[in-house]
């Protein structure tokens, strides 16, 4: 039995006295979805190779032939040859027995001094650094596209709006902005997630370290880790920067579901804000005049999914004792799919944001409705010298007296509106404009058109 299961190449098999059934092989394997650590796979055992080798722990010549074999399995890879194996059980098993197919005995030495507990700690780190610094790179292009749509709207004027109800006149460049900084730190955060990526656990072996002369800083520089894991079980267990990174990703798409939610409204023919590119939108089966705003809405509902994802992984973690279980096997697929939700989501928002088209008559229209000046009116009263709550009052009747009528409190003549404040004069109707409104709220994050500009040119001097 024991040379029987010795042919199916199985990293445990002399161990065993029966071979695992082909059921718990299809429910305990990875290959088909860890493959795509693959590259990085590679990256880790070429730099843990160059480390045996200077250490004198393999020798140079089979140092040469696992650059040799592993040079001509990433070919392989790249190209679609290789032959992915269910018996193999993962991305790991499966370079590591092709490899010897190539290279023979140099093939089975280059697993000395670690374990696949510490290789797949290091291989996902490697992943979720790249993905890392590619999501930051997509997060720049959608701020820049978001920036240019702001500036071509620096005074374009709508409602801004509390409770879903008109409060006061901002503009649409303003509010672009407010997504701005929500992109900005959603980068912030991916970038100090990654200081805690950017550790290496290689070298920790299966639990408790190893017994052979390894130099762990030495694959630390090559493989540009910042510093190296200094606890041999935490380093083959922790799975915290993967929850990190996917509270990161779920904040990313948070914002993307709440702008998603805006531009579906703004869309809608009743509202009437927006029109978004034919290219994002769909029809109808059955009504020709629809025209759907289907990847926001996606977007949105994509939300929840990188949340159960974070969800998964926290649940996944929350049990298991030290150090490295199985259990670790299942952060995998949630976070692939983390990746590719916000990748893709991220990607296909910076070009929709280009073919964003504004309304602004139909905006200033709505910014008309619901009183929004009314608190310019308070204010203006203050600055004459009435404590603010009794200009609050004396502003609410006023605009009880306009509801009653179906006016706006700029219909009002100077005489009315004496009727609820003497204080009141004539330059009264230049605050109660929408460009008045907006103009005078000339301060560091305030809707004013100049500090639209203002913070436009700090954000593009940043991505600069």
């Amino acid at each position: 039995m024991t040379a029987q299961l010795s042919k199916k190449s199985e990293a445990w098999s002399a161990r065993f006295n029966e071979p695992v059934s082909d059921l718990v092989k299809r429910y305990t394997a990875s290959v088909f979805f860890d493959k795509r650590l693959a590259y990085v796979d590679i990256q880790g055992s070429l730099a843990h190779a160059e480390m045996l080798a200077h250490q004198q722990i393999i020798s140079q010549a089979d140092h040469a032939e696992i650059q040799r074999g592993m040079a001509q399995i990433q070919e392989e890879i790249t190209s679609g040859k290789f032959e992915w194996l269910l018996d193999l059980e993962d991305v790991h098993l499966n370079i590591e027995k092709r490899l010897t197919e190539l290279v023979g005995d140099a093939g089975k030495r280059l697993h000395t001094g670690r374990s696949r507990n510490d290789q797949v700690a290091t291989d996902i780190r490697l992943y979720v650094r790249s993905e890392i610094d590619n999501i930051v790179g997509l997060l720049r292009d959608l701020r820049l596209s978001l920036l240019d749509l702001a500036e071509q709207h620096a005074d374009t004027i709508l409602p801004g709006f509390t409770h879903m109800q008109v409060a006061q006149p901002i503009t649409f460049g303003h509010h672009m902005l407010a997504y701005v900084e929500m992109f900005s730190r959603d980068a912030e955060r991916m970038l100090d997630c990654r200081k805690r990526v950017n550790r290496l656990p290689l070298g920790a072996a299966a639990l408790a370290g190893t017994t052979f002369p390894i130099d762990r800083e030495r694959v630390a520089r090559t493989l540009d880790f910042e510093d190296v894991c200094h606890n041999s079980l935490d380093a083959v267990s922790d799975r915290d920067f993967a929850i990190e990174f996917c509270a990161a990703a779920a904040l990313i798409m948070t914002h993307v579901s709440r702008m998603s939610e805006e531009l579906v409204i703004w869309m809608s023919p009743r509202v009437g804000f927006i029109d978004i590119a034919d290219r994002f939108c769909t029809g109808s089966s059955i009504m020709p005049q629809k025209k759907n705003p289907d990847v926001p809405e996606l977007a949105r509902g994509k939300t929840g999914r990188v949340n159960g994802h974070l969800i998964a992984l926290l649940t996944l973690m929350k049990g298991q004792p030290l150090a490295y279980n199985k259990d670790n096997q299942e952060d995998k697929e949630p976070l692939f799919d983390t990746v590719d939700t916000v990748v893709d989501t991220l990607r296909i928002f910076a070009d929709m944001a280009r073919g964003i088209t504004v309304k602004p008559e139909a905006m200033r229209a709505a910014a008309l409705q619901g009183y929004a000046t009314a608190t310019d009116l308070a204010d203006y009263l203050v600055k004459k010298g009435l404590p603010f709550r009794d200009a609050h009052e004396a502003v609410a009747h006023a605009v009880r007296a306009c509801v009653d009528r179906g006016i706006d409190l700029s219909d009002l003549t100077l005489e009315e509106m004496h009727v609820f404040s003497k204080l009141i004069e004539a330059d009264i109707f230049e605050v109660l404009t929408l460009e008045g409104s907006v103009a005078a709220r000339n301060h560091i994050g305030g809707t004013a058109p100049q500090q639209v500009r203002a913070a436009i040119a700090r954000h593009r001097t940043k991505l600069s």
